[in-house]
This record gives structure tokens, sequence and C-alpha cells, in this order.
């Protein structure tokens, strides 16, 4: 018998009939018939001791932590043929398991993202939609799918701003509250078709890990208890969510104790059993929409809501799209992206065509990879995000639609275009806000930019070469409030422009029937280029939360890692400089190198931003990178992955 596992025994005997609560949760997560089958590659090293994720022994990362904040000293995992990192210690278990035992990228995306609609619920999944970019090494073709949330065919323009013609007062209790924020969930017809095309292992299987932490319980970590606790007010209006996720006096569930949730266990049993019809036709179908229709809140919070307008016929004609990523040819790197009805492909790809102008490479980090900023290369960066921010909130939303002007997307990354508006960046002074470009074609058209934050990110390379990187959200932090079957349903129609119009003519990302949000979520690719200038082999794979902050997150660690030769770890460190075309610039303070006290006031960096225009606010930026890197060829490990240090994720290899 091994020794976690006599540790487990003894702490079991220890905490029998007890309530169950920090100092015994690690029990709870643990079913030993099933770990001690697990692989030493989905292991974590501790002072040369392995120790199983889960198993709720000294050194084991799945202990609950405190809430996001900046874990220090983290070191970068390697794998020497795959490798998985995610945002929960959990996940990242199961996706390894997964790959040890011959599974695609593909089969562990699916695992990883069931354990995720559990553990970190106030971020990602069934209820909500994602994004995924998808590496075939033997065919070398990245293709990309859309999962992303629809409006009902019944919507209107004006279905966020107020109830109807008659009634012109915001949707009751709020617009995020009501049912009219809730797009159809697209994530688990996502899941089906990335593993139709990419899976090894049978679909029914992918879902044990995740049906049996929602059996046995899983310790509450930090990010999730602070979640609760702000939402408790709303959490309120739903009996299901309140019983959850509140205690029996309706406290908020606390950090360390144990939540169950057998109602997501059964609803991952039908869908294991019946696939993604299980979930958008049927009893789910029918309970999603009754939840959505909606009109009178819990009797422990007794309020009106204004339904939404999704039905059975909703649900059970939405599909999973498959679309040709969005790349851009940068010097030695080729960089793919997500395209419409996200801008983060094109954001990500536009900001970093700007910055090509600029020599970053001689602007790396001071104080070493992590450290501190270098005050030009952060003035440089928030200035390209501001240009490509301007082209964003005019022009993109779901294209098929709203058509992007021009060429498209060619246009957009045109290098002679990219090279005009690089000219517009001083370096002496901030453009504050940064107009939009000019594109042949294009009409009069108003702008828009607000975006929520409860997403998730995960990043996969399996023994074979193949990878995902898949972003998974339910816009804001706890979605809707409103709980069906074990999962949260989004609010990502209010991704959507509340208003159809403004001054300067149509919104491009106005509401329409069937139409999908703009995203700002960003699953990247980096591939080589030889000398002929074609696509060379995969050498990274990130992406990041952060609602419309995702941009910069995900240009930060690409700069990180593509100018500056930083390793996976120290490119998810560095400290955060976001800008979303507006005279603020976000410098994170959660960042042991910046100095927040008093504003930031004494803080160099801030003060040599502010010097050149720049409003400076050190609010904490809670970034979740999840990063996997090609190592140099050799006899060592072939893959390094990186977490961010702001979360609560894991990277795992073998």
């Amino acid at each position: 018998m091994s020794r976690w596992l006599r540790l487990w025994l003894l702490r079991a005997a220890l905490c029998a009939g007890a309530v169950a609560g920090a100092g015994c949760a690690g029990v709870a997560l643990l079913d030993p018939a099933a770990d001690t089958q697990t692989s030493a590659a989905c292991r974590v090293d501790r002072a040369g001791a392995a120790v199983v994720v889960g198993s709720g022994v000294p050194g084991d990362p799945a202990l609950p932590e405190p809430a996001s904040g900046f874990r220090v000293g983290l070191q970068p995992a390697t794998g020497r043929s795959f490798i998985v990192a995610t945002a929960h210690p959990l996940a990242t278990a199961a996706g390894c398991r997964v790959l040890a035992a011959g599974g695609s990228a593909a089969d562990a995306a699916v695992a990883v993202q069931a354990v995720l609609g559990l553990v970190e619920p106030q971020s990602s999944g069934l209820g909500g939609g994602a994004f995924v970019l998808h590496y075939d090494a033997a065919t070398q073709r990245v293709t990309s799918y859309d999962g992303r949330e629809t409006a009902p065919a019944a919507s209107t323009p004006d279905d966020l701003r107020w109830i109807d013609a008659a009634q012109r007062a915001p949707p009751l209790p709020d617009a995020r509250a009501s049912g009219r924020s809730i797009g159809t969930p697209g994530v688990v017809r996502l899941l089906e078709a990335l593993h139709a095309d990419h899976g090894r292992q049978a679909w029914a299987g992918l879902f044990d890990d995740a049906i049996a932490h929602a059996e046995r319980g899983f310790a509450i970590g930090g990010r999730l208890a602070d979640a609760i606790g702000a939402a408790r007010p709303q959490l309120l209006r739903d009996p299901d969510a309140a019983a959850t996720f509140l205690n029996a006096d309706l406290s908020p569930r606390t950090l360390g104790s144990v939540l169950r949730n057998p109602a997501y266990a059964d609803t991952l049993r039908r869908i294991a059993e019946g696939g993604a019809p299980a979930f958008y036709t049927g009893a789910i179908a029918a309970d999603i929409v009754a939840e959505i229709g909606r009109t009178q809140s819990g009797p422990a919070s007794p309020a009106s809501l204004t339904p939404g307008r999704t039905t059975l016929a909703d649900l059970a004609a939405y599909r999973a799209l498959r679309r040709e990523p969005v790349c851009i040819d940068l010097r030695a790197h080729r960089v793919c992206g997500m395209g419409p009805p996200s801008s983060g492909g094109i954001a990500v790809a536009q900001t970093l065509g700007l910055l090509d102008a600029f020599d970053l490479a001689a602007r790396a980090p001071l104080a070493g990879g992590g450290g501190r900023p270098d005050p030009q290369a952060a003035h440089l960066i928030s200035e390209a995000l501001r240009l490509a921010f301007a082209d964003r909130n005019r022009y993109v939303a779901d294209s098929d639609f709203v058509a992007l002007p021009g060429r498209g997307v060619a246009d957009l990354l045109d290098a002679g275009y990219l090279r005009r508006r690089a000219a517009l960046i001083r370096p002496d002074a901030s453009l504050g806000v940064a107009p939009a470009g000019h594109i042949p074609g294009a009409g009069p058209a108003g702008s828009s930019a607000a975006e929520g934050r409860g997403t998730s990110h995960l990043s996969i390379v399996d023994a074979r070469g193949n990878a995902v990187a898949m972003t998974s959200s339910i816009e804001s932090s706890m979605g809707s409030y409103r709980f069906v079957r074990g999962f949260l349903l989004n609010n990502q129609l209010t991704d959507f422009s509340f208003v159809p119009a403004d001054a300067a003519g149509p919104i491009a990302n106005r509401l329409g029937p069937l139409k999908r949000p703009r995203s700002s979520m960003a699953p990247t690719l980096v591939f080589g280029r030889d000398a002929t200038g074609a696509p060379g082999e995969l050498l990274a794979v990130t992406g990041s939360p952060g609602g419309a902050a995702i941009i910069g997150y995900v240009v930060k660690n690409l700069v990180g890692l593509l100018h500056w030769g930083l390793d996976a770890q120290q490119s998810a460190a560095l400290p955060n400089v976001v800008a979303v075309n507006g005279p603020v610039t976000g410098l994170g303070g959660e960042h042991p190198a910046i100095d927040a006290r008093d504003q930031g006031r004494n803080d160099p960096l801030a003060t040599h931003l502010r010097a050149l225009g720049h409003t400076v606010s050190v609010q904490a930026q809670p970034s979740g990178a999840a990063t996997v890197l090609r190592l140099p060829p050799g006899a060592g490990p072939r893959w390094q992955g990186g977490i961010d240090p702001r979360r609560e994720g894991l990277a795992l290899g073998d």
C-alpha cells in the first residue's frame, strides 16, 4: 500500500462522522480505487515525493487556496510527449489521465471541460459557450470550432434595454439577471463536434472524473468561495442555486467546505449516454427553457423576472460551426487565432502586427523574466492595443450577419494597413482614444465595447503532437445566476450592444435573431516558419480568461514568448498591461513588481506612463493564462507548461 493511500485511510478514519470542512476536505476528493490506477505521469513532484492531484495529502495542489492573488515561485511543468494546462488542478488531472491512457487532445478537452464546469462553475460550464483551435499534426491543419451562444429566434434589437415596445423600462430585475441575457448554450455541441473529428477514446468514459467529483464532492477553492459570497443576493432568487451554493441558513459556502452536486452528475450521465442530443432535446432542454422563461424568483428573495424568448426549437436547432482560423505571419512565426464572432483572433493579430514596427526585443523586462516591464515597451503595447480595439469596437461582430468591411480579415491584417496604423503611435504621448482605421467600402457605423469576465482557458498537446486551445465562458462571474440541472446558465447576450445604433450609425454588434454575440476570447496557436516562409512546427498553445482584457493578456504572453524569449511560466507571470481604447491603461497591481499603494503614485512604471498622458489604474488584473511551449530538440522533455500565478491552475505532463 502506498504512503499517500495509508495517509488517506488514516485521515478518513479520523474524519468519519465529522462534518466535512477544511480539515477533512481532501478526503472528499479521493477515490482510492480509481487513483491507485493513476499514471505516475499525472502526479506532482513536491520535494522529491510524488503527490496525486486530489489525494488531500501534503503538497496536493488541489487543496483549497485563497482567491486570486499572486503565487510566487511557480516553476514550469514539463512533458516528454504530452502536457495539459488548465485553470484547476482537478481538471488538469482529469485531462492528464486521458492523455496517459493514449487519448487525444480532443478527448482530454472533453474531460477537462466537464470537470471545470463543476469546480469553477462561476467561469464556464454546460450552460455557456466556447471557442476551440485544434491542430492536427498528421495533416498540419488548424481548424477553429465556434460554440458561441446564439440569440433566440424571437429576439428583437431592443430586448436588453426594455421589456417591450409598450413597457420601455429595463428588463427585471436587470438585464443580466433577466431571461433576456441568456443565449442558447453551445459548449456541449462544440465538444461533440471536436470529439467526432478528433477523438480516439469512447465519448461516454470521458465524463467519469467529473461525475465522480460531483458525487463525492470537492473542496471549494478561494475564487469560487469569493464568487459565491459576492453573488449571494442574486443566488437567493433561484431556489436551486441557493440550495447548491448556500448553506441551510442561506449563508455562502466558504473556502474549504465540500460542495456536492448530484444534479450535475446526473446531467453528465445523460450526456455521456445520449450525446449532445440528450442536452438539446428532452427533459434537460425543457428545464432550460422553463428556467429562462421563469417570471418569479424564489421565496427567499421575491422579485418579478422578465422572461427570455428561448424555445425548445432554439435548443434543438443549435449547431457548433467549423470555421477557418485567423492567421498572421510575423517574421519567424505564424500566429493563428479565432475569427468572428470572436474579435480575439483579429485584435491579437493586429496588435502583434502593429508592434512588429518596433524593436521590442531590445526592451525586455527589467530584473529578468517575469519582472517589471520596460516602461517604453508597456507604452507601445498599450498604444497598439488601443488601435486594435478601435477597429474591433467599430467593425467586428458575427460576420454571418454583419460582414467585415472591404475584404474582411485580409484588409484588417494587411501589412501596409498595419504600418500606416502603427505610424500613429507616438513615443512621447498616449493616443488616449484611438480612431478606427479606414477600410475601403466601410459605411457609417457605431461602436460598442462592453464584455464580462466569467471565463476559463485550457491548453493541451497530446503524444501525437495534436493540440487544443480552448476558451470557454458563461460571460460574467456566476453568469445569469440561473441554475438548472446542476449548472449555471450564461448571460452572454449582454455582450451585444444594448442599443442597435448610435450617432455614427448602426452598431455591428447589435442584438438580432440567431446572431452570436461578439467575444474577445482568443485561443491561440503559434507556429514557426521555414526558410520559404511556409508554416513550420507547432511552437506554442496559449490563451486566457478576462473579458475584453483577454486580448491584452494574450498579447502579453506572446510578446514574452516571441520577442523576449521567456519560458511558459515567465510569460504568464509578467505584469499585465491592458488598454481597451480609452484613456485608462491598466497596470496589474496584484504583481509583486508593481507598487499599487496610493493608486500607484510611487510606482516607477506608473509614473512613466502618466508622464506620457496615460490615466493609470493599478486595479488587480486577474488573468488566467495557460500556456504550452515546445522546448528545443534534445533528449529531455519535449513540452513545457506554464500557469498564471494569479489563479489556481496547474500544468502536468508525462
